[in-house]
C-alpha cells in the first residue's frame, strides 16, 4: 500500500501542474477574449454617441439657419417698407421746397447802361 501512496503522489503532482498550467493559458485567453468584446463594446457605443451628437447638431443648425433666414427676411421688408417712408418724405419735401423756391432763383434783368 505504501508503494500504491507514492505512486499515486508522484502521478498527481505530476499531472497538478500540467492541468494548472493548461487552466492557467485558457484563463488568459479567456482575458484576451473579454478584453477584444470590451474593446468593441467602448467602440460601438462612441460610434452610437457620435451619430447622436452628429443628429443634434444638424438638426441645431438646421434651426438656427431657419431662424436666421425668417429674421433676416423680417429685417429686409421693415428696412425696405422705412426706406420707402422716408424716399416718399423727401420727395414731398423737396417737391414743396422746389416750389417755395420757384422764381426766386432767376437773377433779375439789369439794364445795361447806354
Amino acid at each position: 500500500m505504501g508503494t500504491f501512496v507514492v505512486t499515486a503522489a508522484l502521478v498527481m503532482g505530476g499531472v497538478a501542474p500540467v492541468m494548472l498550467a493548461q487552466t492557467a493559458g485558457q484563463d488568459v485567453k479567456d482575458a484576451g477574449h473579454a478584453t477584444k468584446d470590451a474593446a468593441k463594446d467602448t467602440g460601438d457605443g462612441v460610434a452610437k454617441g457620435t451619430k447622436k451628437v452628429w443628429h443634434g447638431t444638424k438638426k441645431g443648425t438646421s434651426k438656427a439657419y431657419d431662424k436666421t433666414k425668417e429674421g433676416t427676411e423680417e429685417g429686409y421688408d421693415k428696412t425696405k417698407s422705412g426706406t420707402k417712408k422716408v424716399v416718399h418724405k423727401s420727395a414731398n419735401a423737396t417737391s414743396k421746397t422746389a416750389d417755395k423756391v420757384s422764381g426766386k432763383t432767376e437773377t433779375p434783368k439789369t439794364e445795361t447802361p447806354q
